[in-house]
C-alpha cells in the first residue's frame, strides 16, 4: 500500500534551532590523520502545515557538520540552506548567486567537497548551492558559468583524473539526460546530451575508466502531474521496461542493455573485467507505485554484468537483506572492489513501506566482502537509528579497508546524536572514537568527509 501521512516524525522529526557548539566531548581517540569536516545533508522542514509539502524528498534542506582537527572535535554546526524562501522566513537578506533553474530550491540530498569548495546537491534540474567552510550559505552556483542547467544528487569522482562525473535530468518538459564532467578546478569540461523523450528519473550513475553507466529504469516523470505543485512528480512505469546504458567517456553514443524492471537509487560501485562491465547496486523491484514514495518489497544488493561483446546481461543477487546507502572506499571508485558498506537504515526503509523492512530497533551497518561472498553486521542496539556511513582512507593506507567509517548514530539514552568513527578493518570491534553532539541529528540522506587541504 502507498505510504501516506506525514513522514517527518520519529527519526525524521525536524529540529527547530540552529546550533553551534565547540570542543565536543569524545570517547576514545580521534586519529591524528582525520583533519577536516564530516558533513551530512537532509530534509528538515521549517513548516509542516503547508498542504502537499510533507513528502520525504521535499523537506527544507539542513546540513549538519562536525570539524575534526589534531585529535579534537573542534565544532558542531547545523544550518538551513538559505534559499530565498528560507532566508525570508528567517528575516534575512537573500543570497546572491547563479540564476536558478525551475525554482529556488535549497538542495537537501547531498553535500560534497570539490575544487576546494563545498556544494549541496539535489536532482531534477535545480542548481547546486555553495556553502562556506562553516556551512553558511554562499548561494546558488553554476560552476563559474559553465553549468548549463541543474546538477544531480549523486556524482562520482574519478580517483585517477580528479574529474567529477554526473548524469542530470530535468524535472519536466525535457527530452534528454545529460552527462556532465567537472574538472578538478570546478568547471564543466564535458556536457553530452542523451536522448530520453520518456523522461526517466535518474538518482545515481556509475563510472569506470572507459564508461559512464546511465540508468534508464522503470520510474519516469508523471506526464499529468502538476509539476509546479507536486513535490516529486514521478511514477512507476513498468511498461517502459528498464535498461542500462554505457556511454564511452570519450564518445557521444550510448549502447543500451535491457535489465529486469526495477528502480535504483544508489550504486555501490562499478568496474571493468575484460569485456564485461560489472555494476553493483541497491535494487528495488518496484518503486513509486501510483506516484507515492513506496516500495512494495525491500531493496537488495544486486549485480549487473554487461557483456560488451555479446550484449548479454547477467543479473545476480549479492545480498538479500534489506539495505540502503551503499559505499566503497573512494580510492576504488570505478575500479574492482572487494569491500562494500551499506546501512540497515530502518527509519528510511519503514518510510518506504516494504513489507519485509527491518524492525525500527535494529539499525545496523553491513560490511560486504564480495570476493569471499560473505558479510559482517554491526548492530547499534535498540533505538539507535543510523544511516549512511562514509569511508575515509587512512593517510598511509595500503589495503582497501585501511580506513575509517563515519556515521551519525542517535543515542536514545542521551536523546542526542553521536558521530561514531569505526575501523573499517576491525568492523565489529570497539569504535575508534565517538564524538558526542549536544543535539539530535534527524535521519537524513547523504554526506561526505571533506579533508582539509594542508
Amino acid at each position: 500500500m502507498p505510504v501516506t501521512g506525514n513522514p517527518f516524525t520519529g527519526a525524521y522529526a525536524p529540529v527547530r534551532d540552529e546550533v553551534t557548539a565547540y570542543d565536543l566531548p569524545v570517547t576514545g581517540t580521534i586519529p591524528d590523520d582525520l583533519n577536516g569536516r564530516y558533513l551530512r545533508n537532509g530534509p528538515n522542514p521549517m513548516d509542516l502545515s503547508t498542504p502537499g509539502r510533507t513528502h520525504l524528498f521535499a523537506g527544507t534542506a539542513m546540513v549538519h557538520g562536525v570539524r575534526l582537527r589534531d585529535g579534537r572535535a573542534k565544532w558542531y554546526r547545523n544550518r538551513w540552506i538559505r534559499s530565498s524562501a528560507v532566508a525570508d522566513a528567517l528575516g534575512e537578506r537573500p543570497r546572491h548567486g547563479a540564476a536558478v533553474r525551475i525554482a529556488d530550491v535549497g538542495p537537501n540530498t547531498h553535500v560534497i567537497g570539490h575544487a576546494d569548495r563545498t556544494f549541496a546537491l539535489v536532482e531534477g534540474g535545480f542548481r547546486p548551492y555553495e556553502l562556506s567552510y562553516e556551512i553558511e550559505t554562499v548561494g546558488a552556483t553554476d560552476f563559474d558559468g559553465t553549468l548549463p542547467d541543474g546538477f544531480a544528487a549523486h556524482s562520482k569522482l574519478d580517483p585517477a583524473t580528479g574529474e567529477l562525473h554526473a548524469i542530470t535530468w530535468q524535472r519536466a518538459g525535457c527530452d534528454r539526460l545529460r552527462h556532465v564532467a567537472i574538472s578538478p578546478y570546478g568547471r564543466v569540461v564535458r556536457a553530452i546530451d542523451i536522448p530520453a523523450p520518456h523522461m526517466p528519473v535518474v538518482h545515481d550513475m556509475a563510472l569506470t575508466p572507459h564508461y559512464v553507466a546511465v540508468y534508464d529504469l522503470s520510474v519516469t516523470v508523471d506526464p499529468v502531474a502538476d509539476v509546479a505543485r507536486k513535490p516529486f512528480p514521478v511514477m512507476w512505469n513498468e511498461a517502459r521496461g528498464a535498461r542500462v546504458g554505457l556511454l564511452p567517456r570519450n564518445g557521444t553514443e550510448v549502447r543500451w542493455f535491457d535489465v529486469e524492471p526495477c528502480f535504483v537509487f544508489h550504486t555501490l560501485n562499478a568496474y571493468e573485467d575484460g569485456d564485461r562491465v560489472v555494476i553493483d547496486v541497491v535494487r528495488y523491484p518496484r518503486m513509486f507505485i501510483g506516484g507515492a514514495l513506496n516500495a512494495p518489497s525491500a531493496p537488495t544488493l544486486d549485480r549487473w554484468e554487461l557483456d560488451t561483446v555479446t550484449g548479454k546481461v547477467t543479473e545476480t543477487r549479492l545480498d538479500d537483506r534489506p539495505q540502503e546507502f551503499p559505499a566503497v572506499s573512494p580510492a576504488v571508485v570505478g575500479r574492482a572492489h572487494r569491500y562494500g558498506y551499506s546501512a540497515v537504515a530502518s527509519a528510511l526503509l519503514h518510510s518506504l513501506g516494504p513489507a519485509d523492512a527491518p524492525s525500527v530497533s535494529g539499525d545496523a551497518l553491513i560490511k560486504h566482502d564480495v570476493r569471499q561472498q560473505s558479510a559482517e553486521v554491526r548492530l547499534f542496539g535498540d533505538g539507535h537509528y543510523t544511516g549512511e556511513a562514509g569511508f575515509v582512507p587512512m593517510a598511509d593506507a595500503h589495503a582497501e579497508d585501511d580506513g575509517y567509517l563515519m556515521v551519525f548514530v542517535f543515542d536514545p539514552d542521551r536523546a542526542a546524536t553521536d558521530l561514531v568513527i569505526l575501523s573499517a578493518e576491525d568492523f565489529t570491534g570497539p569504535p575508534v572514537a565517538t564524538v558526542h553532539l549536544p543535539v539530535r541529528v534527524p535521519a537524513g540522506f547523504h554526506g561526505s568527509w571533506i579533508p582539509d587541504l594542508g
